[in-house]
């Protein structure tokens, strides 16, 4: 089929929904470069809509997941959403020019009979609705799984704190530690599960938007609180801990309970693979005009090249340190998503056997971020 010229060429109106980090993908990328070229071979309108500030949205346009590309015009409404956004709309774009239902001012394209313009419309309806139940199937099936994957890792998980307190119990009964002993490795046990039960909430959290206030935070005081609250840990463990974090640091717009959070986990981690004598280093650093980053380095066990980026999905937990820790594996994707709602990147830089360094970026505090322009990518 012959390229038509700009003029000749039909409107098509498209809708994408998506947030900031969605929009980062590199399937999102390919598809917003290929709709602005010419050979997609329409006059593409491509609108842009965050359903953080618009969330009518979904429940106009009956979405059940995001990101999601929604054709307006012409009519019929097609919805196309998953991870192959990308390749569906390929794949229409032929039959919409071969069919050429297209919707005017004056009604149906006259190169279609009535009958045939009405049986392609009754069929695109019928496969935009099984579209949507192929949606709700795909995001049952996941919770499904997730929910299976879960309950096989709480049997798990939960073993280790509770054999442990059931041991002290019976080293009690026999005289090998005293009470206070006992009190305190219940105590520390019941703790454990508080933390991991706190995971496995948040993580199973959608709308991370939700949680989070950001506002005009002091990233240096909260990690000075977070570095007193976990003293007695590193002290009694022998482990010390270096700061390198300037005087000038601006304040950043953040969530202050949510960045304590982040802070929190990656240092008590780094503390955990520490051994006595070993030193964590944590810096705060203003990169540019808009962003701070952070950094936790360990001297630890590190992490092979090739998990380095799985560590932050959900639940994932290395085989090296599985027998070593606790936890469900939750952690690092709590941070992740946390880190990611704020605008920022969260990284790790691990050499096998030397340690691992933890980044993230926060943005600046300017006076401006209240507005509800999205924030580029640190």
């Amino acid at each position: 089929m012959n390229k038509k010229t700009a003029n000749e060429q039909t409107k098509l109106n498209l809708l994408l929904v998506a947030n900031r980090n969605h929009l980062s993908r590199g399937d999102l990328r390919s598809l917003i470069r290929f709709l602005e070229s010419e050979d997609c071979g329409f006059d593409v309108n491509l609108q842009f809509s965050d359903p953080k500030e618009q969330p009518e949205l979904l429940e106009l346009h009956k979405l059940v997941a995001i990101p999601a590309l929604i054709k307006i015009d012409p009519k019929p409404k097609q919805i196309f959403a998953g991870t192959s956004i990308f390749q569906q709309i390929q794949n229409w774009l032929p039959r919409w020019e071969k069919e050429e239902v297209l919707i005017s001012g004056l009604g149906i394209n006259v190169r279609h009979s009535d009958v045939e313009t009405i049986r392609t419309r009754k069929e695109l309806l019928l496969e935009d609705e099984n579209l949507v139940l192929r949606q709700e199937n795909e995001t049952l099936a996941n919770q499904i799984e997730s929910q299976e994957r879960l309950l096989r890792m709480v049997a798990h998980e939960l073993r280790t704190p509770l054999s442990a307190a059931k041991l002290a119990v019976q080293s009690q009964s026999l005289g090998q530690i005293d009470l206070s002993r006992l009190k305190e490795v219940i105590k520390r046990r019941l703790d454990e599960i508080e933390s991991l039960s706190n995971d496995l909430l948040e993580v199973g959290t959608t709308r991370w938007e939700a949680l989070c206030n950001p506002q005009k935070t002091n990233l240096t005081h909260i990690a000075a609180e977070v570095i007193l609250e976990l003293e007695k840990y590193w002290l009694s463990r022998g482990i010390g801990i270096n700061t390198d974090i300037p005087s000038d640091l601006p304040k950043v717009f953040a969530d202050q309970r949510r960045m304590r959070q982040v802070l929190l986990n990656l240092i008590e981690n780094a503390l955990k693979f520490s051994k006595s004598g070993d030193t964590v280093e944590i810096g705060i650093l203003h990169r540019t005009n808009q962003w701070v980053q952070v950094s936790i380095c360990d001297k630890g066990p590190g992490i092979p090249n090739e998990e380095q980026q799985r560590i932050f999905l959900d639940h994932v937990r290395l085989p090296q340190t599985s027998s070593q820790t606790s936890g469900f594996g939750v952690g690092l994707a709590v941070c992740r998503r946390i880190v990611e709602v704020h605008g920022g990147k969260i990284w790790v830089v691990s050499d096998p056997g030397k340690g691992s360094c933890f980044y993230f970026t926060v943005p600046v505090w300017d006076n401006q971020n209240k507005s509800s322009q999205p924030l580029t990518q640190g």
